[in-house]
Formats: C-alpha cells, sequence, structure tokens
C-alpha cells in the first residue's frame, strides 16, 4: 500500500512542478508587459495633460459657455456606463474588482430612475453581467492587452454618437486607474459632458488670465475639442487598464509559483515518509522472517 501511495505522490509532484513552470513563464512575460505599459502611459501623458490645459484655460476664459459644455446635467435620464476590464483571467482581483463596482454602480442608476445602457471592453465583462441579469448592450473584446489610439476612437465614437444625438445625457466610465506598480484603484468617472475644472467649480466669476486667445468662440472651440477630449480620456483609461492588468497577473503568477513551491516540498515530505515507512515494514518483515528461521532450525 505504501508504493501505491508513493506512485500517487509522484505523479501529484509532477503535476504541481508542470503547474509551477506555467505560471513562472506567466509571471515573467507579466512582468516584462508592466514595463512597456507603463512607458506607454508616461508617452501619452504630455498629449492628455496638454489636452486638459486647453480645456481648462477656455473655460477659464467663457465660464459660462464652460458651464453650458462642462457642467453635470441636473437631470439625468438615461446614461452609458463604459467599463474597461480584461480580455483574460488569472490576474488576481483587476476583472472582479471592477465589475462589482460598475454592477454597483448601474444599481445606484437605476434606483435614482436612470436607464442605463451598458458598454463595456474585455471578454470578461459581458458574462459577468448578463449571469446577473444586467442587459449588455455592446462589447469590444481583443485589444485590452495593448490596446492603440484607433480602439479608442472606435469606442469614444461609439459612446458620443447617443449622447451627441440627446439619447443619453451622460456617459460613465469605470476602470482601473495605475499610480504604480504597488497601488492600483478602481474609479469611476464622468466622460461627458466634460468634467468641470475645480477652480471653475469653486469660482465662476473669475475672467481669462495670461494673454491666451482664442479662435473660433470658446463654446465653438469646447464643441470640437470634446471628442478628441473623450478619444484622450478612453485612450488613457485603456492604458493604465492595460498596465493594472498586467500588474495583478505579475502578482497572482508569483503567488501561485510560490504556492507551487511550498506545495512541492509538503508533497516531497510527504512522498519521503511514505518511502521509509516503506523500507521500515521490509525491513521488519526481513528481520521477522529470519527470526522465525532461526526459532523453526
Amino acid at each position: 500500500m505504501a508504493g501505491g501511495q508513493e506512485r500517487i505522490l509522484r505523479r501529484r509532484i509532477k503535476s504541481v512542478q508542470a503547474t509551477r513552470k506555467i505560471t513562472k513563464a506567466m509571471e515573467l512575460i507579466a512582468a516584462s508587459q508592466i514595463a512597456r505599459s507603463q512607458a506607454r502611459i508616461v508617452a501619452n501623458r504630455p498629449y492628455r495633460e496638454g489636452m486638459q490645459r486647453i480645456i481648462r484655460e477656455a473655460a477659464s476664459a467663457d465660464p459660462a459657455a464652460a458651464r453650458k459644455m462642462l457642467a453635470t446635467p441636473e437631470e439625468v435620464a438615461t446614461a452609458i456606463v463604459l467599463v474597461i476590464v480584461g480580455d483574460r483571467g488569472l490576474s488576481g482581483p483587476y476583472n472582479s474588482s471592477v465589475l462589482r463596482a460598475a454592477e454597483r454602480l448601474v444599481h445606484m442608476l437605476q434606483h435614482q430612475g436612470t436607464q442605463v445602457r451598458l458598454f463595456t471592453v474585455g471578454k470578461k465583462a459581458p458574462a459577468f453581467f448578463r449571469f446577473r441579469g444586467i442587459e449588455h448592450e455592446h462589447g469590444f473584446v481583443g485589444f485590452a492587452d495593448r490596446p492603440s489610439f484607433a480602439d479608442a476612437r472606435v469606442i469614444a465614437n461609439a459612446v458620443a454618437a447617443p449622447f451627441v444625438s440627446g439619447e443619453v445625457q451622460q456617459v460613465l466610465l469605470v476602470s482601473t486607474r495605475f499610480h504604480s506598480a504597488g497601488s492600483q484603484t478602481v474609479e469611476s468617472d464622468q466622460l461627458l459632458p466634460l468634467t468641470m475644472p475645480d477652480e471653475l467649480e469653486v469660482n465662476t466669476s473669475t475672467g481669462p488670465k495670461g494673454y491666451t486667445e482664442f479662435e473660433p468662440e470658446v463654446e465653438q472651440l469646447l464643441t470640437e475639442l470634446a471628442p478628441k477630449a473623450l478619444e484622450s480620456e478612453i485612450f488613457s483609461a485603456l492604458l493604465e487598464g492595460a498596465a493594472s492588468f498586467h500588474t495583478s497577473q505579475q502578482r497572482a503568477m508569483a503567488a501561485a509559483t510560490d504556492n507551487a513551491d511550498e506545495l512541492g516540498q509538503t508533497l516531497t515530505r510527504i512522498m519521503n515518509r511514505a518511502r521509509q515507512d516503506s523500507i521500515t515494514t521490509e525491513i521488519m518483515e526481513i528481520v521477522s522472517g529470519a527470526e522465525a528461521l532461526r526459532s523453526g532450525k
């Protein structure tokens, strides 16, 4: 029986070692993708900050026009919720944290009497909402790991069209913000209308500061800048989501590799103990047989 147990343990150890090779490889791949994703975030930051600066200066020049274009609507009959998750799993709490936050937001809006139209990015989202009975309107898949600006433009066009036509009054985003390799948070932000700069929310009586001149008028300028700003914000969210996904996957696979090592060591000790028990049993049987032969003689 001990020999049979030893064979079973050997098979389990080989299975654990094979799993460890997979998790270690995925850990190394995710670690290599983190640096690339961070570099893309840094490269995109000047464009995003420049777009925000232009909108802020235009809003400062004409607070009344900015309030029309940037203020949060008083009544929201229909809202779009855009959720960004990953195309793959094995990434710790990355997908589940975003999906649970989106589910809470959808229920809160519905409780307030707002009709919700759900748009998602990533393969993990549709099944989650379908299982919970939440209607899913449109999903984008295939680029969550390495998004491009063209992907952000497609998403922006899809969510902006109902807003421009007046079908919806607000577009909200639920995604993961990448602060550093050790800090990522799930946030819900308003994409449309564009958010009012903080300094204008406090005091809208101040006139333009500096020497910036705008052509055409601020209201028309903000109307033309809104789609570009929307594309920039969605692209930034996609980049930060990809970086957060790879970071979460790297941590999850590192923990899985450590667990495989620990389990392999535990199984090896159990197998050695079983082998020692088998050897001890065989020795005892040999000694007992020898003593029986000696007694018979």
